[in-house]
């Protein structure tokens, strides 16, 4: 169950999401918190005892002293089969227009353990598509969004039943 969104993005759909669903969220970003951004996720997510952490179209960096406290507890989804196509500046249509300016024949979609890099986390999850000749990116990004909102709650629930194991920085899946 979700508890709690955090957004630095008073306008996304996310947040409209949780109005819709009575789903409590809270803005932190540089604006409202213009010295104490760092301080205020970690103050929210204490108070509300986070068990996991996703991040879906969140595009600024985890503060360290977030990664560090939910280490192996903040998961991340990405457009691309990790490590290709990863890292500060892939992100979205970059990554798809990345994917078929290469002429790669397969994409997919990743989810991952976030760490202090940039798509750098141990791969939880991926699911592979095959790329048609012609595919643009526009077509590209619909097909992975479809896998994205697969693998995403599966991961999720792997995670909450606890079938996760992280073994010299790689996950094992006990299923």
């Amino acid at each position: 169950m979700i508890e709690l969104l955090i957004s630095n993005n008073p306008n996304c759909g996310a947040v409209q999401f949780a109005k819709n669903n009575s789903i409590e969220f809270i803005i932190i970003n540089e604006k409202k918190f213009p010295k104490t951004v760092q301080i205020e996720y970690e103050n929210v997510l204490k108070i509300h005892e986070t068990d996991l952490i996703l991040l879906a179209g969140f595009m600024k960096k985890i503060p360290k002293n977030i990664v560090e406290m939910y280490k192996n507890k903040i998961m991340n989804i990405h457009p691309s089969l990790l490590p290709k196509y990863g890292g500060k500046g892939f992100y979205g249509m970059k990554v798809h227009q990345a994917v078929i300016d290469s002429r790669d024949t397969e994409s997919g979609a990743t989810v991952h353990f976030v760490n202090n890099n940039y798509d750098k986390g141990p791969v939880i999850l991926q699911s592979i598509i095959k790329i048609e000749d012609s595919e643009n990116s526009v077509s590209l990004s619909r097909k992975v969004l479809k896998i994205e909102h697969t693998i995403f709650p599966k991961a999720v629930k792997l995670f909450c039943l606890d079938k996760i194991k992280i073994n010299n920085n790689r996950v094992e899946i006990n299923e």
